[in-house]
């Protein structure tokens, strides 16, 4: 039965267009196509219908509004019939545009882009794009599309803009604005990893993107599978633009991605992870091959573990010398499986190999069996020989020792040989040695000899050596250099002549003559006084010089000049001491210069002679000009005759301008260099006048721009705090050269005016505003006065004293001084009672109870009432007695009488009344 291939679209048209609609069928047989007009098959008798090809295509010319109805194709065989049917609508419709007007694009550089532009209309609206005054198709980057969209390719940055969409033969359009951003680049691509198992990988992915965007993903994968961060075991985890990868394994290699994905575009790169490891070490040595002094070696390879070998190390074990351990004896490449190694005589080897490839080296192989080579005549003479004769009368003979590897043999000996080198005929004295030095002694001072020394063993001799020349220890020199001459040619400089040393007397190698210069002091010096230290200085020549300039002397100097040979061993005598003297010279700079303005038109320049006067002084020579900016005035100068004077003052100098000055000294040479300093002159002071405040909450800083050139006054900050019923107060003097100053001792969130002052006189006032809260002050009370505190004080501290007298007082009167004041005599029982009782009390607290009134005697409370000795007050049981006293009173007497022998003025005499002293109240008074 026929099938369709192709069937026609049922679209609208505009009168006048021409319509083809295409329809094909196959089938076995090929069926036949014919077409109907609503059911009425259509012949070729129509004009404007054609069929073409076969009935494959049937042509609509010229359509009007008629020919729409529906169109059929019919596809026939002798296996049946099929059918399609087309709508062929004739419509005329005005034209619009359905994509919405100044829509944007947006699209990375090297991409492509499509602009819409959909319309509809019958017939089709055709449409142009346009980008300013350019024609778009003109450039091959740039297809229209029959949909009427615009598609550009490989886009730069210079297709950005507006795009316009017109419809022709209308007055239709839309605007398109295109923007583009830098495509996405990996900078830093991953690269292929070889890593060991167990250790971790990573893979690194640097981007660059355009910073208009969002931040993009990065996106790994590996064989085309997406990965995720691994939270459990930590397998994967991503930290930037690194991806890392722990615990390597086998299921771990593979092709890894790493893409960048932003919201316009993407860019990937690849990289391969291969597990490797070391390889494993090379197996099955064997020795094949024996020679002289070769032998070959061959393996079998290890496993390289997905890493080639590079290459392999041959290494060897001597058996004589195993504290050496093995040593490095041959490298050979990766792709070589045997090697052929020279090996020394009388040794015994054991061999090992190790490969090598990117990850490592192997473990190495198990050593080969032992191999020993025959011993030999030692190949070669020690290095080096040579005499290194210190001490007089010795020949020392020595050289570099021989490895032990080149002994070649058992009993291994130096065979050292010499003869004087002149005069001794062909004789050789020998010594054979196991190591060096040789000494040969008795053989003269600074001899000649011829030496060698040979290497043998219990095989033979080493080849013969070739003999070196020696020499025996050296001594010094026995002589001094004749005919020594001084010549002046300036007065820093001397030509020293001599004749050439005796070359026997030298007694060693004649390295050179020593000059030694020895200045004594200058020319005027005082030969009676004590001068300095003398200064010493050596000059070295050649040993074939006879002749030496010497320079940088001192003028006006003497010296002594003497000239001695010297060798390894030393110097020789000295020749007699020549001396000589320097010509006076100009002298040098004058040690300081200070300069010392006392006005604003003069300079005093104070300076302290030259050090090195060189010769005897006349006078200095100063210099001075004004700098200016173009160029400095012409030199003007001063001749200071006096060498005495070291201060001079010049005058009538422009105070707006700073000055060079140059001062040298005058000898009859000429002048000598100057010293040079450079300044103006100071100006009068003055305040300062821009003046800066910082405020803090107790203080403020002030601060100025000192004047350099200007003199230091002084001056003083007077402040006042507004509000506070204070008087003005006036800091310490500030000095204008401070530039900084911090008044001190202010109050918080308070206000001040500042007035600064300059002798009697207010140059600059402002205010300010402390920084805080402002502290609330206390009423004054009379609590707080001074005065009031004054008097409260003093009375607390009177009252303290008089209760200190009150109780030294009422102590007193319990032990009274029983003195016998009697006319008649003491009862001899009432004698050893006084010295008994009262002996702790002097005659001197007698006098004073005496001259003192007692306590009684200031208080009625001392009256008969009052000291009833059978009542109960207070002094009463103050003053009871003890038991001793008691009892001695009541032994004089039973009554009234008992009470004569006390004195009249005993606190316990009832008939005694004291009365009051003055008015004043006594202390017993104070104390009720």
């Amino acid at each position: 039965a026929p099938y369709w291939k192709k069937i026609p679209e049922s679209l609208m048209y505009a009168p006048g267009e021409t319509v083809r609609l295409d329809c094909a069928a196959e089938g076995t047989p090929s069926p036949t196509i014919s077409w109907t007009r609503n059911g009425e098959e259509i012949s070729g008798t129509d004009s404007r219908h054609s069929v073409i090809a076969e009935n494959t295509s049937l042509i609509l010319n010229r359509v009007n509004f008629g020919d729409t109805a529906i169109y059929q194709c019919r596809a026939s065989n002798e296996h049946g019939t099929i059918l399609t049917n087309t709508y062929v609508y004739v419509i005329e419709l005005p034209p619009q545009i359905i994509t919405e007007d100044r829509k944007l694009y947006s699209v990375t550089e090297g991409h492509s882009i499509s602009l819409e532009c959909e319309t509809f209309g019958s017939p089709k609206p055709e449409v142009i794009w346009e980008r300013g005054t350019s024609y778009l198709l003109d450039d091959p980057r740039v297809n229209p599309l029959t949909n009427g969209g615009l598609q550009i390719f490989n886009v730069s940055h210079d297709e950005e803009g507006f795009y316009t969409c017109s419809v022709q033969n209308a007055n239709l359009s839309i605007t398109a604005e295109l923007e583009v951003f830098n495509r996405t680049v990996i900078l830093t691509p991953p690269k292929d990893l070889k890593v060991q198992p167990g250790t971790t990988g990573i893979f690194t992915c640097v981007g660059l993107y355009d910073t208009n965007l969002r931040m993009p993903q990065i996106q790994w994968r590996k064989n085309n599978q997406k990965l995720m961060e691994s939270s459990s075991d930590e397998k994967y985890t991503f930290d930037g633009a690194d991806f890392i990868i722990t615990n390597v394994g086998p299921d771990d290699e593979g092709i890894y991605t790493c893409e960048i994905i932003t919201s316009l575009d993407s860019i990937e790169a690849s990289a391969t992870l291969t597990i490797c490891d070391r390889p494993d070490p090379p197996g099955l040595l064997q020795i094949a091959d024996p020679k002289h002094r070769a032998v070959s070696l061959s393996w079998t390879p290890g496993d390289n573990h997905k890493s080639t070998v590079l290459e392999y190390v041959i290494e060897f074990e001597d058996q004589g010398l195993k504290e050496r351990g093995w040593e490095e004896l041959k490298r050979v490449g990766g792709n070589q499986e045997h090697a052929v190694l020279s090996l020394w005589p009388y040794m015994s080897y054991r061999f090992r190999a190790i490969a090598i490839n990117e990850v490592g080296k192997s473990d190495p192989s198990k050593p080969s069996e032992i191999h020993n080579t025959p011993a030999e005549a030692p190949d070669n003479n020690p290095e080096d020989v040579r005499s290194e004769s210190i001490e007089p009368d010795t020949l020392l003979i020595t050289w570099e020792k021989m490895d032990k590897r080149n002994f070649n043999g058992p009993d291994f000996k130096y065979k050292v040989q010499w003869r004087r080198a002149v005069g001794s005929g062909p004789k050789w004295h020998k010594s054979e040695t196991t190591e060096p030095p040789v000494i040969v002694t008795d053989v003269g001072n600074f001899s000649a000899f011829e030496i060698k020394v040979q290497a043998i063993n219990a095989n033979g001799d080493g080849p013969e050596p070739d003999p070196v020349i020696g020499y025996s220890g050296e001594e010094v020199p026995l002589e001094a250099p004749m005919d020594a001459g001084v010549a002046l040619i300036n007065s820093t400089t001397i030509r020293v002549t001599w004749a050439a040393i005796d070359r026997e007397t030298v007694r060693g190698h004649l390295l050179g003559y020593k000059i030694h210069l020895t200045r004594k002091g200058p020319r005027d010096h005082n030969r009676g006084r004590r001068s300095r230290e003398a200064e010493s200085t050596v000059e070295e020549t050649g040993p074939n010089e006879e002749m030496k300039v010497i320079s940088n002397l001192r003028p006006y100097s003497r010296y002594l000049l003497s000239i001695a040979v010297f060798n390894k061993k030393g110097e020789g005598p000295h020749s007699e001491p020549l001396p000589f003297n320097t010509e006076e010279g100009v002298p040098g700079p004058p040690t300081s210069l200070i300069l010392d303005s006392p006005s604003e038109t003069e300079m005093t320049l104070h300076w302290t002679p030259p050090a090195h006067p060189n010769g005897i002084l006349t006078g200095y020579l100063l210099q001075y000009q004004r700098i200016t900016e173009s160029d400095d005035s012409p030199l003007q100068k001063d001749e200071i005759d006096n060498p005495a004077v070291t201060h001079f003052t010049l005058k009538g100098l422009d105070r707006h301008n700073q000055y060079r000055f140059y001062l040298r000294g005058l000898t009859s040479a000429g002048k000598g260099e100057p010293i040079i300093m450079t300044g103006a002159t100071t100006l009068d002071g003055a305040p300062p006048s821009d003046i800066s405040l910082s405020v803090g909450e107790n203080s403020v800083n002030v601060s100025w721009e000192a004047q350099k050139r200007h003199r230091n006054v002084g001056f003083y900050i007077h402040y006042l705090k507004k509000n506070g019923g204070s008087n003005w107060k006036k800091s310490e003097k500030v000095n204008s050269s401070q530039s900084f100053y911090q008044l001190r001792g202010l109050t918080p969130g308070s206000d001040y005016v500042l007035r600064f002052f300059y002798g009697n006189a207010s140059f600059w006032e402002t205010g300010i505003k402390t920084e805080g809260t402002e502290m609330t002050e206390v009423q004054a009370s009379i609590a707080t006065q001074g005065w009031f505190i004054g008097v409260v004080s003093a009375l607390v501290l009177l009252l303290l004293i008089l209760l200190i007298l009150c109780f030294i007082k009422r102590s007193k009167g319990g032990k009274y001084s029983v003195k016998d004041k009697e006319d008649g005599p003491m009862d001899s029982e009432a004698r050893p009672m006084k010295e008994e009782t009262f002996g702790e009390y002097s005659d001197l607290e007698e006098k004073r109870t005496a001259s003192q009134p007692s306590l009684c005697e200031d208080n009625k409370m001392c009256s008969e009432d009052t000291l009833n000795f059978n009542g109960s007050s207070a002094l009463t049981t103050e003053l009871n007695l003890d038991e001793s006293l008691a009892s001695q009173i009541s032994r004089q007497s039973e009554g009234p009488e008992g009470f004569h022998g006390m004195p009249e003025n005993s606190p316990l005499n009832p008939t005694t009344i004291a009365p009051t002293t003055n008015g004043m109240p006594n202390s017993i008074t104070i104390l009720d």
